[in-house]
């Protein structure tokens, strides 16, 4: 039984590696792949009844990290929707190449934790093709937006998908994940980002922005009502830890009521409007943006990752890994690099069964190392993160040409940052 579990585990992460030669989306390898496992498992298994309870238990788990996904992409729709971005982004006014990156570099950087990094780069890409027209410029730009989005989602516990289920797990607390993190990552930033912007000299050409386009097409939403949205979108966010702490709930009921707050609010801003706008600014409207594939995608690793730790395989590969290697700095340093190959999301969660709260308690060094090295090991290849996927699809960015000139930088930004950590523990423990 193992040994077949394991094969079509593999299998299915090839499939999953290999999305864009396949052209199969990845949630439809592992929505397979999870559940084949787990009929593998209860096919094998004497205790029927048993496997049935073990399944239900996760889910009942995953359920929490779904409706918080779920809720938190809302939220994000219904800004944009109501151009609330349009704010930050109109507000960049600089043609220097070299304060343009700090801008967009930083602006990434800080945006990412109360959004995530998937978000940010969507919305910063955007951004950029409306700010410049030099296509090889442009391309170093987007690949720090990809190094600047997964270091600033390292430390905040909505900035990235990983960080959101160590914090979900119990792995971590949102108010100590932001005080440990925050050096190492902008470190992580920082290093690549002085490097290249000591190379990039001169002015861009700006894009001719058609103001009355524009006004054209927003003018159903008038500037105040964008301000409104994008507070109220923003303030929920960064008070979902807040609700937490204070309530004891789960994170996904902070969530949700937020979801149910910003519904009214943009439910009253829409009532004096024409139906057809009334239709386009509604939270249904919003609601169906939601990048499901992405929701079914992490349902389906999940699925299969819980399979791994229901039979034990997760725990005896624990064991070999402290066995075989032993030293905790290279088996985090590891898996934050085999996470650039290898989909993030199924690492923390496989690091999740592997390592119990028992043996490594909530806030341990290794789970903030985790956090860190699954956060921003992606950064080393496009494919490696869900902001490297992104922007790969919408910058059009070939992947060997990453890979010779963005590499190098977030490795180097990755090891600095790692180092960081180290050193910062040693010293404040």
């Amino acid at each position: 039984m193992t040994f077949i579990i394991i094969s079509v585990f593999v299998f299915g992460y090839l499939a999953i590696a290999f999305e864009h030669k396949l052209k199969v989306n990845k949630a439809a390898p592992a929505l397979i792949t999870g559940v084949l496992c787990w009929t593998i498992y209860i096919l094998s298994s004497t205790n029927k009844k048993h496997v049935d309870q073990q399944l239900s238990e996760r889910l009942a788990e995953y359920s929490g990290i779904l409706f918080f996904l779920m809720g938190a992409m809302a939220i994000v729709e219904m800004i944009d929707t109501h151009h609330g971005f349009h704010i930050i982004t109109k507000r960049i006014t600089t043609t220097s190449k070299k304060r343009l990156l700090w801008v967009i570099s930083l602006i990434t950087f800080f945006l990412s934790p109360l959004l995530d990094n998937l978000t940010t780069t969507i919305v910063m890409i955007s951004l950029l093709q409306k700010l410049m027209d030099d296509v090889e410029d442009r391309l170093y730009f987007v690949g720090m937006i990809i190094v600047a989005a997964n270091a600033g989602g390292a430390w905040s516990p909505i900035g990235d998908v990983t960080t959101t289920m160590l914090w979900l797990g119990g792995q971590i607390t949102a108010g100590n994940i932001i005080i440990k993190l925050f050096l190492p990552s902008i470190v992580c930033l920082m290093v690549p980002l002085l490097i290249l912007s000591a190379r990039i000299k001169g002015k861009i050409e700006r894009k001719e922005h058609d103001a009355q386009m524009y006004s054209e097409q927003n003018n159903t939403v008038s500037s105040r009502q964008q301000w409104l949205v994008l507070i109220s979108g923003i303030v929920i966010l960064a008070s979902v830890p807040v609700f937490k702490t204070l309530t004891h709930l789960p994170p996904y009921m902070g969530i949700l009521i937020g979801l149910g707050i910003m519904w009214v609010i943009t439910e009253v801003m829409g009532f004096s409007k024409k139906e057809t706008d009334r239709h386009k600014l509604s939270p249904a409207y919003a609601l169906r943006k939601i990048d499901t594939p992405s929701i079914l995608f992490f349902l389906g690793i999940l699925l299969s990752i819980g399979v791994l730790e229901s039979t034990g395989i997760l725990a005896d590969t624990a064991v070999w890994l402290n066995d075989k290697v032993g030293n905790l700095n290279v088996i985090v340093l590891s898996i934050g690099l085999l996470s650039a190959i290898v989909d993030n999301v199924p690492l923390v969660a496989a690091s999740q069964g592997m390592y119990s709260l028992q043996q490594y308690p909530p806030d341990h060094y290794f789970w903030e190392f985790i956090a860190f090295a699954t956060g921003t090991g992606g950064s080393a290849l496009i494919i490696g993160s869900a902001a490297g996927v992104a922007a790969m699809g919408m910058a059009k960015v070939n992947f060997m040409w990453y890979l010779k000139r963005i590499t190098w930088l977030a490795l180097t930004g990755y090891f600095a940052g790692a180092v960081t950590y180290i050193i910062q523990h040693l010293i404040t423990g």
